[in-house]
């Protein structure tokens, strides 16, 4: 039989005309009672009833109702204990009455005596079903036709008690005449429940105050009223508090409320608000609200619509409830679906394990969730919710050596055998179950194997704290959660693999450790993108090119992906061959370049060189295509250094890299950065770049790693991969003195050495060390002259207790040590010499040759009051400027 969606509503009418919406889209004013009695009326009640004792005659006293009862038979204000009411027998037994229509029905065939003895009967024992709610006279008045409402409607009374006290009965009357269903039931007595919480903290007060409405909200259910028109909403604070928002928030508008739900959920959402003409049935839907701690939750929508009298929706009544608390027929297929959806996200292990909580734990009301993966016979535990130790049993601590504790199967026989037959097993209240699972779920555990791929992948478990009845939609539920979880585990393992593959070669392509600087202190951070393979093309490098000058570079290959990250590693490998050999920094660039363009590869790359004398502090600049460097001066000024530009690596083999000299004085910090840091979809260029100097003006110089840790911020962004590379320069704390001799080839150009070398010594005051510097010095030019063609020169350099001889020559090709040396032979010794003398000795490759070079340490002595201490530059009674002496002939 069909009935009038107002009828059963169990809500005042709605006005004809909303004349409760002003013109300037205030909300509309509603009546308390519509807005206090709509959770009621989609739990199937139409009218309820408190009664408590009368201490005064012993009788149950009506003290609150809710919903409508007619004028003709209202309900009766006191029922007798010693009646036959279902009140007085709910009462009396402590157990809930839940008759059937058949119990209710008229046992005289004449309908008029019919009417004249259930007059009498419900005089006495409460309100008549058939007309507790009858609703045609006044839809009459309002000049409506509508269709008698049934002739018999459910009826229920459940005893109000707490603590073994009997604090009265709550009397109900269904709005459908088929009866209250089990989740209907269910919802009453937990309703009851909060009601006799209620009269027990009222019992000592004369009268008690209102009991149905609080209640309600105790139970978390809201509820609301929308008028689609014009987009307004009444929403009681019980709905406010569920998705998150404070009534000073609140505007009244539905679109505040939307802004809160997940993106995933919003189309179903706005489908059921936004009805067609057509749509004037119950509807119902489960979505999910990001509340403002973060986390999210469950929420269920029921909602009706109430048409206007041109048959257009005027009305969207609804309650919104916690899953938990009110789940009306779950929508298993919208569930399924969503789950798909969010696994086919899910790229890790732990992105899995997050969906899984979310899809079980709260819908399901559930306490513990765990899920665990099987690897060679041992559970690899991935997630746990709650992630507390505390939270699960003893014995899983003692394996709790990481992040997650592990544990082998075999110390698990319920698990053991759950995993080899690969069916779900349910455990109810109670059952004794091993240590290993103990206190997981004393009111229920769920354990449900992961198939994929003819294989088990795992097992998920879900506990329950109280007695949970596993009921048959839960068991369709876990059946197809359990197929797709463990699907999208394998392929979350898989991707870890790949991922963890794709790190290792990342790290292997960028530098493990930064070298220390005499006069500075350099730091870098790589953040790979966060989308798709998480590595790229993103590089950076510090080289030490001698004691005293240091090379900053940083570059980006085009792309994502393995090969993007093989070419950056070639580039960075190229750059630094380059600069070791001694070249200045545009040929090192254009070398690069030329390489790349041979390499065919169709990616280009973007780079930054500089080259830093730390001694005095000039900085040489060469940008390819990347973004400008940043610079940090003493005072906290920020700005962009304007560098000029070249071509990106690898378009054209001919591009010219123009050098930008800047000097930099102690204190600065010089910043490189790539576009990842800068620049992204919803960042432009200009406005990441002025963020970036605001943050590096803000950060305090004297902790670089701090520093850069400060620049990257705790932003989500990263679409792109992320480099970034930061030098603060201090200065050297003692700076070199230099001389220098370009040696003539002439048959006693030995002897011209020497005499320099001998002259300079004496100069700096280390004559000391005379005699092991004189036969270095002779050994390495004699070698240089007869093994090499083209220009010789030495340069001698002291600092501290060190004085390094370096003799250049234009032969690549390094001395080799004989192997031995006989007392026949007339040449070889000079290395073995060379070796002996010197506190350290080796060669290194330049730009037009090679250095062969030599330390010897120089004894300290204390300083007389005319002479300097050796290595400060100073000779008695001069301030000498540190210097390159090229000699004309001695």
């Amino acid at each position: 039989m069909h009935h009038d969606g107002r009828a059963l509503a169990g809500v005042s009418e709605p006005r004809e005309s909303r004349a409760g919406a002003d013109d300037n889209g205030s909300r509309p004013p509603l009546p308390e009672a519509a807005a206090s009695d709509r959770p009621l009326a989609f739990a199937g009640v139409a009218f309820a009833a408190v009664y408590v004792p009368d201490a005064g005659n012993g009788d149950l006293r009506l003290v609150e109702t809710a919903g409508r009862a007619t004028s003709r038979y209202p309900p009766p204000e006191c029922l007798p204990l010693s009646g036959d009411s279902p009140a007085a027998h709910a009462f009396r037994t402590d157990r809930p009455l839940w008759p059937d229509l058949a119990e209710l029905a008229p046992r005289s065939t004449d309908r008029d005596s019919e009417d004249r003895n259930s007059e009498g009967r419900y005089a006495e024992d409460g309100p008549r079903p058939s007309q507790a709610h009858a609703p045609q006279a006044q839809a009459q008045a309002q000049g409506r036709q509508v269709q008698a409402p049934p002739t018999e409607a459910p009826l229920a009374a459940l005893p109000l008690g707490t603590e073994g006290r009997r604090l009265g009965c709550l009397l109900v009357v269904g709005a459908s005449p088929v009866g209250f269903e089990a989740e209907q039931r269910r919802f009453l007595e937990q309703y009851a429940d909060a009601i006799a919480g209620m009269l027990r903290t009222e019992a000592d007060r004369p009268a008690p105050m209102s009991l149905l409405t609080p209640a309600l909200r105790s139970l978390g259910v809201g509820s609301f009223a929308l008028m689609p028109d014009t987009g307004l909403i009444e929403a009681d604070e019980a709905l406010l508090e569920l998705v998150g928002i404070t009534p000073d928030d609140f505007d009244g508008k539905v679109d505040t409320l939307l802004a809160h739900a997940l993106p995933e959920d919003m189309h179903a959402l706005i489908s059921v608000l936004e009805p067609s003409t057509e749509a004037f049935g119950r509807r119902e839907l489960e979505f999910r609200v990001r509340r403002p701690t973060g986390g999210m939750r469950w929420l269920s929508l029921t909602c009706r619509v109430v048409a206007s009298t041109d048959d257009r929706p005027e009305q969207v009544l609804g309650v919104v409830t916690a899953t938990s608390v009110l789940r009306q027929s779950a929508d298993d297929v919208s569930r399924i679906q969503w789950l798909t959806a969010a696994l086919d996200d899910a790229t890790t292990v732990r992105d899995v394990g997050r969906v899984v909580v979310t899809a079980l734990r709260e819908p399901l009301g559930a306490d513990r969730v765990a899920l665990a993966e099987l690897r060679d016979d041992r559970l690899m535990v991935t997630v746990l919710d709650p992630p507390q130790p505390a939270a699960w049993p003893e014995t899983w601590r003692a394996e709790w050596r990481s992040e997650w504790p592990d544990a082998p199967v075999s110390a698990l026989p319920t698990l053991q055998l759950a995993l080899r037959d690969g069916r779900m097993n349910l455990w109810s209240a109670g059952t004794s179950l091993e240590p290993g699972l103990a206190g997981i779920g004393a009111g229920g555990l769920a354990v449900l194997p992961l198939p994929a791929k003819g294989r088990v992948a795992g097992v998920c478990l879900v506990g329950w704290d109280e007695p949970h009845d596993f009921v048959p939609e839960e068991r369709s539920l876990f059946t197809a959660t359990a197929a797709l979880v463990g699907q999208a585990l394998n392929r979350a393992h898989a991707h870890d693999a790949e991922q963890e593959l794709a790190t290792m070669l990342q790290r292997s392509l960028l530098p493990r450790r930064l070298p220390e600087l005499p006069g500075g202190t350099a730091v870098a951070r790589y953040l790979p993108a966060r989308r798709g393979l998480q590595v790229g093309g993103d590089w950076y490098d510090v080289i030490a090119l001698s004691e005293d000058r240091v090379a900053l570079v940083i570059g980006d290959v085009q792309g994502h992906s393995a090969g993007a990250a093989t070419i950056m590693g070639q580039m960075r490998t190229a750059v630094r061959a380059y600069a070791v050999e001694g070249h200045p920094p545009d040929v090192v660039v254009s070398r690069a370049n030329r390489l790349l363009v041979g390499m065919e590869t169709d990616l280009f790359a973007t780079c930054c060189y500089a080259e830093l004398d730390l001694e005095e502090g000039n900085t040489l600049f060469v940008r390819a295509g990347h973004l400008s460097p940043l610079i940090r001066h003493p005072d906290g000024r920020t700005e962009e250094v304007q560098v000029e530009g070249g071509l990106p690596l690898g378009i054209l083999a001919e591009a010219e890299f123009p050098m930008t000299a800047v000097a930099l004085t102690p204190g600065t910090v010089l910043a490189l950065v790539t576009d990842g840091l800068v620049e992204a979809a919803d960042l432009p260029l200009d406005e990441g770049m002025r963020r970036t100097r605001d943050a590096l003006a803000a950060a305090d110089p004297a902790d670089p790693g701090r520093m850069a840790d400060e620049l990257l911020g705790g932003v989500d962004r990263r679409e792109d991969d992320v480099a970034l590379l930061l030098l603060r320069y201090d200065g050297m704390k003692s700076r070199p003195i230099r001389a220098g001799w370009a040696v003539w080839r002439l048959p006693d150009a030995v002897m011209h050495a020497r005499r320099f070398t001998a002259r300079t010594l004496r100069k700096w005051g280390v004559e000391d060390v005379a005699d092991a510097v004189l036969l270095v010095v002779s050994e390495l030019v004699t070698n240089a002259l007869v093994h090499t063609q083209g220009p010789v020169r030495v340069d001698l350099m002291l600092r501290g207790d060190r004085l390094r001889v370096c003799v250049t020559d234009s032969s690549p090709r390094a001395p080799a040590k004989p192997v031995s040396v006989d007392w026949e032979s007339t040449g070889g010794r000079g290395l073995l010499l060379v070796e002996a003398m010197s506190e350290s000795f080796g060669s290194m490759p330049v730009a037009d040759g090679k250095q062969v070079w030599s330390e010897i340490v120089v004894p300290r002595r204390e300083p007389t009051p005319t002479e300097p201490e050796p290595g400060t530059g100073q000779e008695p009674g001069t301030q000498q400027e540190p210097g390159t002496e090229q000699g004309a002939a001695p």
